[in-house]
């Protein structure tokens, strides 16, 4: 399978979601936060459509590329899993580092927030960082048997909370 940037996303968030979302089972659909995060990504910076590029490189989508400043752009509904939004750009910077494009930094938005998080271009050891990344979740995904159910405060605002808790007592 082709490894993508929402999977180093969920990889960070949560393996059961990660393994879950690689093999098909999929529950966005069913969230009202994953639909409120859309419409935030859909109806904020409306001019970047314009202003910046939208690229594909090996299966992996970056909506908001400044080519001119060679910054990506990733706008984000909360801040409640900060970690895998940064592990989310740090894999696009790795995808266009991968192409030739060096020296590209990100910036992750939140409009709600009114916040913003800087991405610092890749170094060697997060070079690194991100390739082991992508073996550990080449792992999870591959496994024949789910991960177990993560029972974290997380797991409130995940779309498959009444899939993982479905047998739950």
């Amino acid at each position: 399978m082709l490894i993508n940037a929402t999977l180093i996303n969920l990889y960070h968030v949560c393996h059961r979601e990660l393994w879950l979302h690689a093999n098909g089972v999929r529950m966005e659909h069913t969230s009202e936060a994953v639909a409120e995060g859309k419409l935030i990504g859909e109806t904020t910076y409306t001019e970047r459509a314009q202003k910046y590029t939208e690229i594909e490189i090996d299966g992996v989508k970056i909506d908001f590329y400044d080519a001119k400043n060679k910054v990506v752009h990733e706008v984000k509904k909360s801040a409640s899993v900060q970690q895998a939004h940064i592990a989310q750009v740090q894999y696009y910077l790795y995808k266009l580092l991968q192409k030739g494009v060096e020296g590209v930094t990100g910036v992750i938005e939140y409009p709600k927030l009114k916040q913003r998080q800087e991405v610092a271009a890749l170094n060697d050891s997060t070079i690194e960082q991100v390739k082991r990344w992508e073996q550990e979740v080449e792992q999870i995904i591959s496994a024949l048997s789910c991960p177990p159910v993560l029972k974290s405060k997380i797991c409130k605002r995940c779309s498959y909370e009444d899939f993982c808790y479905s047998t739950e007592e």
